[in-house]
């Protein structure tokens, strides 16, 4: 029997901010988290692109020694989320330690820090340096640490899946997990994904000729999702989590319901691994709406991927204008924060549960003028009151993996 699927607590650590109120305040007064590229990185020198979404207010963590030891910055991240997801959630500890809760969570690569660090180690010509790296550096840096060290530090003992699929890792944990709840093979997951500032990640999109170089000198006014003036995405760093419960569970213990899971698809292009594919992306977002047994008139928001490079922006106007005309309104939200990696679409299903609780769309920032290329869809231009009932999170990866949330407003 299928089971309904509700969140019951999330968190979210992003540019744009650290909490609900600092998050929503970005979002309706228009404020951009995207920053200058650090310049104290020998590799910055050889990269174009000279902005970042980067976290850079400071972080409390209160970890105990034994659990910080196996981590690196990005499992810091993804376990400060998963800590304020568990608190909110209202979960006792008897619960989160029973095996009926499981774990879906994953980054771009694990640590690139890390990864990094040991790298050069082992290219160094000094055999002091090299017996340098410790027992625990492949522990940080591994690609699967984010979801381990969760367990490790809370003690999970149920099913543990991680993704690692780029853009879409974190949307692929939330779906993996609404599936794992859905047909009763766990009672509850906590889903999310994370990735740290680190200027390989920039340079391997440089070096693709896909990253933003025209502004900057000035970095809030990029990217630009639709715009006609738009010239590649801005890589950031952030973390999301959300705790997915049969409603059944959170209803007998009175947990403060955010939001519904109702559908999720995720589907290959079977082709080119790095070019967006009209047919791939366009099948997706039909097999979601499948999945949650409802036509496309249903959907009120449409959380785009939209990260503001050429012909990945028009692709998908295309495609969402192909399911659902112009009746949705349609926002690119890493207009806010540059592209968050493996933890963008956790972010972007949070912030779409703020918007769905605070009744309203924000606008796509830096789209001033739409690229005729994308404009058959229905653009949030400025802030709307809108009621929102249902929304679509969709996003698409290198490799040709596309995924598509869909959320209800919680009605019991």
């Amino acid at each position: 029997m299928k089971r309904r699927v509700v969140i019951t607590g999330c968190s979210a650590i992003t540019p744009i901010g650290h909490g609900k109120e600092e998050i929503v305040r970005h979002l309706k007064e228009g404020i951009s988290g995207v920053k200058k590229l650090r310049t104290d990185d020998m590799l910055s020198e050889y990269i174009q692109c000279g902005v970042f979404g980067t976290v850079s207010y400071p972080l409390e963590y209160e970890f105990r020694r034994q659990d910080r030891k196996t981590m690196g910055p990005v499992s810091y991240y993804a376990c400060q989320v998963a800590k304020e997801t568990l608190e909110q959630s209202g979960l006792d500890n008897a619960f989160i330690r029973s095996g009926r809760l499981g774990v879906a969570f994953g980054s771009t690569h694990g640590s690139p820090t890390v990864q990094r660090q040991i790298y050069k180690t082992f290219f160094s010509e000094s055999k002091a340096e090299f017996s340098s790296i410790g027992a625990v550096d492949y522990l940080k840096s591994m690609v699967h640490t984010t979801a381990v060290n969760i367990t490790k530090m809370f003690g999970i003992t149920g099913r543990v899946l991680s993704s690692s699929t780029a853009c879409t890792t974190s949307s692929q944990s939330i779906g993996f997990g609404y599936e794992m709840v859905k047909f009763g093979i766990q009672d509850a997951m906590l889903c999310g994904g994370a990735d740290e500032y680190d200027t390989t990640t920039v340079a391997v999109f440089d070096s693709l000729m896909a990253c933003s170089t025209a502004f900057n000198d000035t970095p809030h006014l990029t990217p630009r999702p639709f715009d006609e003036e738009r010239d590649g995405l801005v890589v950031g760093e952030g973390a999301g989590a959300v705790l997915l419960e049969d409603y059944e569970s959170a209803r007998k213990r009175n947990a403060n319901i955010l939001g519904e899971v109702i559908g999720f698809s995720c589907n290959n292009n079977g082709g080119d691994l790095i070019l967006p594919n009209l047919e791939g992306i366009t099948e997706t977002i039909r097999l979601g709406l499948k999945d949650a047994e409802i036509g496309p008139e249903a959907v009120d928001f449409v959380s785009a991927h939209a990260t503001a490079t050429k012909m990945g922006d028009i692709i998908e106007a295309q495609a969402i204008g192909r399911v659902y005309g112009s009746s949705p309104v349609v926002a690119g939200l890493k207009s806010y924060m540059g592209h968050t990696m493996g933890s963008c679409g956790a972010i972007e299903t949070i912030l779409a549960l703020y918007m769905m609780e605070g009744r309203f769309i924000a606008p796509t920032l830096n789209l001033k003028k739409v690229d005729e290329r994308c404009a058959m869809i229905r653009h949030s231009l400025e802030l709307l009151e809108s009621d929102v009932r249902i929304a679509a999170i969709q996003n698409f990866a290198f490799g040709g993996v596309n995924t598509c949330l869909v959320l209800k407003r919680f009605e019991p």
